[in-house]
Order: C-alpha cells, then structure tokens, then sequence
C-alpha cells in the first residue's frame, strides 16, 4: 500500500486504464475519453495542491463539477467526467490506495433524455427498395441494409464483417461488439437470400481480382469505410422521400423498436443489441410508449 501511495498521478491512471482495457474489456474509444477527463481532473487537483490519493474529498468533487457547469458543458459531459472520476476512485479503493471513495453518493446531472429517430415499417420498406439490383454496388447496398435491418447490428460491426462470420446456410450471423463481445444473431430469409445473391454476383465483380476477408466492399475492391456506409444510407434515404433526419444507427434503432412494438421481451432484444446492461435497451420501451400514445390518439372515439 505505501508503495502504491508513491505512484505518479500518470502511473495511477496507467494501470487504471490497464485494469479497464484487460479485466473490462472496453472500447479503445472508450479508455481515450477516460484518460482525457481522467487528466483534466488530475490537472485541477494539482493547481489546487491536492493530492490525488489523500486530499480529494467529496468536496473537492463537486467544486471541480461546478467548474465544468460553469464552462457550459453539457449535462451529459459533466456526467461522462464524473463517471469517469468516480470509476477511477473505486478502482483505487478496490486496490488498497484509497480508504474512502470522494464520488460516493453523489449524483449526477440530470440529463435530458433525447429519444432516438425512428422509422417506420413502411419508411424501412421503402429504404430498403431503393437499391438498384442491377448492379454489383446495388447488390452489395441490398444486402447491408436488409442485413443491418436484419440484425439491429451496428454500423461499425457491419462493416467489419468477415466472411467467417457469416452461416448463411443455418441464418446466423456472429457480431464482434464493443470490447471484442461476441454474440450469435439469428439471419431472417430476406437477409440471407440478399447477401447471397450478392456473394455471388456482386463482390466478385467490385474485387476485381483483389483478396480480402471483409464482406463488404467498395468499388475499389477494398473495404468499405463508415463514412462510405453513412453516404450510400443518405443517398437511398433522400431516394426514398423520407424527410426524417437519418443517423447511423437510425435502422438499429428501428429494428429494436419494431421488435418491441409486435411483442419482443426486453432482454431479447438487449440479447441482439448487444447492450450489457439493459437500462441502454430500455430507452426503447419510451419510444414504443410514444408510438401507442400515438396510436391511442388517432383511433380512440373520446382521446
């Protein structure tokens, strides 16, 4: 303990982040953020001569918060610090360099709730017509949007799909998540009958003699990127009329509220999304309460 108490605010943030990385599994995207509020923490604390591990207070929390409201960050920033803050000091109390935890019981911002942008079935059905069949580009834009429909996967696992990946033959398809999760969704006929189709007349003619393992490719023969997803989506959307603002996870998020609204339980659908706790599913039992409030209103005789 009192040679873990010598350690530099960096060595301590060092094996912090070793321990989220190893024991945790989270995203590389994710130790950044850490590591970016982690020193701007650690930053305050030394312009206040406080040491990290035995003049941080609960106090000294909740000044270091207000700071960051008094810069105008959002509610959601200051919680993403104070998460951040708060996992580092469990950290050191599991490990022996703290006795007392300064972010016990404080709570966070109150946060807005932003509901995520839906479509309908009927605007899914139209998106997912308007790519040409006629062409291998067309195939392969068939075959990612039924598939990403299909699944509820996100973009950036679609688009890293191997063709080892894939069982085409019992309709499951394995998602490598955040963190390197794995987890086995179920392939429905559409989906399946697409990507075939444009396994075997549309990639070989976009490779043009290139090898690779990844599914999905562009016109050059290699991989196709996020941002190229993201053009082909907008593309098809303005195509099929729908005025909605379309994000990358529009369709994901389509597919588990269409899942919730014809009856799917919750932890099915965070079992397909991937989500390891289920309050991050349980934004869409709101969206599906908005859609029968909706419902109720346009069809009740006295609403």
């Amino acid at each position: 303990m009192e040679g873990t108490k010598m350690k530099s605010p960096e060595e301590l943030l060092t094996n912090f982040l070793n321990f989220l990385a190893v024991e945790k599994g989270l995203a590389l995207n994710t130790l950044v953020s850490y590591r970016f509020d982690l020193r701007d923490f650690f930053s305050y604390c030394q312009k206040k001569e406080l040491d990290l591990l035995t003049q941080v207070s609960r106090q000294t929390v909740q000044a270091y918060l207000l700071r960051l409201h008094r810069k105008n960050l959002t509610p959601a920033t200051i919680s993403r610090h104070l998460a951040a803050i708060r996992s580092f000091y469990r950290f050191l109390l599991n490990e022996e360099c703290v006795s007392i935890d300064p972010t016990n019981n404080l709570a966070s911002p109150r946060l807005v709730q932003h509901l995520p942008q839906v479509l309908t079935f009927q605007e899914v059905e139209a998106l997912l017509n308007q790519p040409s069949l006629a062409k291998p580009a067309g195939l392969r834009d068939k075959a990612m949007l039924e598939l990403l429909y299909a699944t509820g996967m996100r973009v950036s696992e679609l688009i890293f799909l191997e063709l080892e990946q894939l069982d085409l033959e019992h309709g499951f398809v394995l998602a490598l998540g955040k963190g390197s999760r794995e987890r086995l969704i179920p392939l429905g006929s559409a989906a399946a009958r697409y990507v075939s189709l444009y396994l075997s007349q549309g990639r070989s003619k976009l490779l043009k003699n290139k090898r690779t393992k990844k599914l999905f490719v562009n016109q050059r023969g290699t991989q196709l990127t996020r941002q190229g997803f993201w053009k082909i989506i907008k593309k098809y959307a303005r195509q099929a009329g729908i005025k909605k603002e379309i994000a990358p996870h529009t369709i994901r998020h389509s597919f588990a509220t269409h899942l919730l609204e014809n009856g799917a339980d919750l932890r099915s659908v965070q079992e397909l999304l991937g989500h390891v706790d289920i309050t991050t599913t349980q934004i869409y039992t709101h969206l599906t309460d908005v859609r029968l409030r909706e419902v109720y209103n346009q069809t009740h005789p006295r609403a």
